[in-house]
């Protein structure tokens, strides 16, 4: 392994990903500062917030309030709208007289004269024809107070809690009469004043807002979707601020309790309306337009209605309204009072007001909170840069559960405060921020990053085993061919008597059994984290300790000998029963430093290793033959490995090395314990040059294992040396001149 890349190479590596990811959140920000609006991400959060009301909401019949329907059964009784004013007098008395209502709210406006009694032809008759007509004159003014329905409507009203509905809008001129400002946009003082500005109105007829006092507007706030989640309970006209017909109503129910906006500091916009009635102070949450939330109870029919046609009949039970509130409205669909809301696409207006009516009264109107959007842009700012630089995004499967659990925890988090703290967050960004930075992350790990995975595959992938390469490629800038030095490992395996067993077969023959041994072998370097170098001819040459560090380096290269010494056990049954020459094998291995890298010219370069260790493992290769050893080890090689058991065959002197070492044979598995120890009994002599004991032990080696001929060459050794004259410096030391 190389020594960790300069922090240029990581940057080039991820700083494309780092830059998408930055401008994900900086773009996802400017919207929640609301610096400019992105329609999809409002989409979102209206369909969010939609969820949350139908999830929570109670889906209870709320009976404090009734709703007196002016539905299809009655315009079938009762004719069709508008009634004469005589009638809507007749429903006002019977609802305060025999079903004492608590206070009657009219989702509707009376906007013109009514005519139906024929009164103004006889006052016209009165004027002209029968002006001199003294009799009739007197029959009419007799009549009369009984023809005008507009006054006896206005006599109905008079001296009882009734809230009369109007409606502001942006026409160029305003009709009728609406009552008095509920205060002076001089109560928000220095505070910014941004509710919901008209220029007109449509008001009821002067004589009956005269008689009512009180009256309120009834405009939603139709959002971009043409669904009604919010209605402003304030909203300015000219220099006054006037409240909503749920507002009036409640206002109503305790005896015109006063209203004072509620800032968030002293400079600060408007959150919120204090209610103040003889039995204290209400909080009712708005935003900074005077819009409330609708708290929605349930779908159509979350409050009790009856027909009008039925209170005016009296078939219902008496004081079945008794102490109630009483809002008249209607659901007959050529009426057109029918909304879109979160809890229905055709809902009745009226009920989206007694919802706000139930809402301040209980103290359930959600609201968002003055630092939501602080709130919003500091959590994305966490969000997004611990998604950017501290998510495992080379582990898809950990980067996955992270994200999954982020997205959960927002999820948890708003739903928590949607329903225990009544706050309202809009949670679209942050959401949308952790899926737009997931798959950002995902698709670049699979497009860009895997085509780097591809390019390093490349490079190493044929000398490396597939788990190195995927190991490698989590971390490439720790990675490099370039040359380096190292301790490393090396092996080299070469056939025995190769050329004779080529000689025996046809070339096809020839190539299937190298293809099979090669193959064979080379499965088995990679099994033991080895690093294929080369084949040269019959020969494979491999390393252990690079590119990727390998601390058992020297073990891992011996377990790999042993491995290939089993293998070609059972690769020689197969070519056995085929008829083939079977194969033997002689492999040398040394650990010591080496140059290793990307090593050639321009024509064609291999990842190798070079170096004087690397000189010495081929000699020892070599030296397989002479002694007859199908594994030989180098003496550095030894020292690094505990847990295996090795003996030692010589101290030698290679070829184009002036040093000597000493070299082991990892223990053959047929020999036993005893034998080992016979034998560094008998090199013990051979050094100490006491012939006839070494003689004698390698005699009984000899005839307890006939085949190995390394107790053999010993015994031909101790035979040309009993009648030399050694000098007194003699080293045991074998030469080895040749590769």
């Amino acid at each position: 392994m190389s020594t960790r890349a300069p922090l240029a190479f990581t940057l080039r590596r991820s700083g494309a990903r780092w830059a998408l990811g930055l401008a994900i959140v900086v773009a996802l920000a400017g919207h929640a500062l609301s610096r400019y609006d992105i329609r999809f991400i409002d989409s979102l959060d209206a369909m969010i917030h939609d969820a949350k009301v139908r999830l929570f909401m109670p889906r209870t019949t709320d009976a404090r309030i009734a709703i007196l329907d002016i539905d299809e059964k009655s315009l079938a009784e009762l004719g069709r709208w508008p009634w004469d004013r005589a009638r809507m007098a007749a429903l006002v008395d019977t609802l305060f007289s025999r079903e004492h209502i608590a206070v009657l709210g009219f989702d509707m406006v009376f906007a013109e004269p009514d005519a139906s009694s024929g009164l103004p032809v006889l006052d016209e008759l009165a004027r002209g024809a029968l002006a001199n007509d003294a009799a009739y004159r007197q029959a009419l003014d007799a009549l009369a107070p009984r023809l005008d329905y507009d006054q006896r409507f206005a006599d109905a009203l008079a001296g009882h809690p009734v809230v009369l509905g109007f409606y502001f809008s942006n026409q160029d001129a305003s009709s009728g009469a609406i009552p008095s400002p509920l205060m002076s946009e001089r109560a928000f003082g220095t505070h910014p004043l941004t509710l919901f500005d008209w220029t007109s109105y449509g008001g009821n007829l002067p004589a009956l807002q005269q008689a009512a006092r009180r009256a309120g507007y009834f405009n939603p706030v139709i959002d971009f979707d043409g669904s009604v989640r919010r209605v402003p309970l304030i909203t300015a006209y000219r220099d006054g601020v006037y409240g909503a017909l749920s507002l009036e109503v409640v206002r109503a129910l305790f005896g015109d309790a006063s209203v004072t906006p509620l800032f968030d500091d002293a400079a600060g916009p408007l959150t919120g309306l204090a209610l103040t009635t003889p039995r204290g102070t209400r909080t009712i949450p708005v935003d900074a337009n005077g819009a409330a939330l609708v708290p929605y109870r349930g779908g159509t029919g979350s409050f009790p209605y009856y027909s009008v046609a039925d209170v005016l009949a009296k078939r219902i039970p008496q004081n079945a309204l008794a102490g109630k509130i009483a809002l008249i409205g209607t659901t007959a669909p050529g009426l057109m009072d029918q909304r879109t809301t979160p809890v229905g696409e055709v809902y009745p207006g009226v009920e989206v007001n007694a919802n706000l009516i139930a809402g301040m009264l209980d103290g359930t109107i959600r609201f968002e909170p003055p630092f939501a959007s602080a709130w919003q842009t500091s959590m994305l700012a966490l969000a997004g840069l611990a998604m950017i630089f501290l998510w495992p995004w080379r582990l898809p499967a950990r980067a996955t559960l992270l994200s999954a659990m982020l997205f959960a925890l927002i999820v948890a988090a708003d739903l928590f405060a949607f329903a225990r703290l009544r706050w309202s967050f809009p949670v679209a960004t942050l959401l949308l921020a952790v899926l737009a930075l997931y798959v950002l992350n995902m698709s670049y790990g699979y497009f860009v990053e895997a085509r780097a995975k591809r390019h390093f595959a490349a490079l190493f992938g044929q000398y490396v085993p597939p788990e190195l390469v995927e190991e490698m490629s989590r971390h490439p800038e720790d990675y490099s061919m370039a040359g380096r030095r190292a301790e490393l490992t090396v092996l080299f395996c070469d056939v025995l008597g190769f050329t004779a067993i080529a000689e025996t077969l046809e070339p096809e023959a020839l190539a299937r059994l190298m293809n099979e041994y090669l193959g064979t072998m080379t499965e088995v370097i990679r099994a033991h984290r080895g690093t294929l170098d080369k084949y040269i001819g019959d020969a494979i040459m491999g390393f252990w300790g690079a590119p990727v560090d390998d601390a058992d380096h020297a073990r891992n290269a011996v377990a790999a000998a042993l491995g290939m010494r089993a293998a070609l056990i059972e690769l020689n049954r197969t070519l056995t029963a085929r008829g083939w020459p079977t194969l033997w094998i002689g492999i040398g291995i040394n650990t010591g430093p080496m140059t290793v890298g990307d090593m050639g010219s321009h024509v064609r370069k291999a990842y190798t290793v070079m170096g004087d260790a690397v000189n010495v493992a081929a000699r020892l290769e070599g030296l397989t033959r002479r002694f007859d050893i199908d594994i030989i080890v180098g003496e550095a090689t030894r020292e690094q490995v505990t847990d295996i058991v090795f003996r030692e065959i010589d101290r030698v002197r290679v070829k184009g090395r002036v040093a000597p070492i000493a070299v082991f044979e990892p223990q053959p598995a047929h020999e036993h314990g005893d034998a080992l120890a016979r034998w560094h009994a008998a090199l013990a002599h051979y050094r100490a040059r006491e012939w006839d004991e070494a003689e004698t032990l390698l005699a009984t080696l000899a005839a307890q294992y006939p085949e190995r001929q390394v107790y053999a060459m010993y015994r031909k050794r101790i035979d040309a040396l009993r009648g030399v004259a050694l000098p007194a410096d003699w080293d045991c030391v074998s030469e080895f001149d040749e590769k």
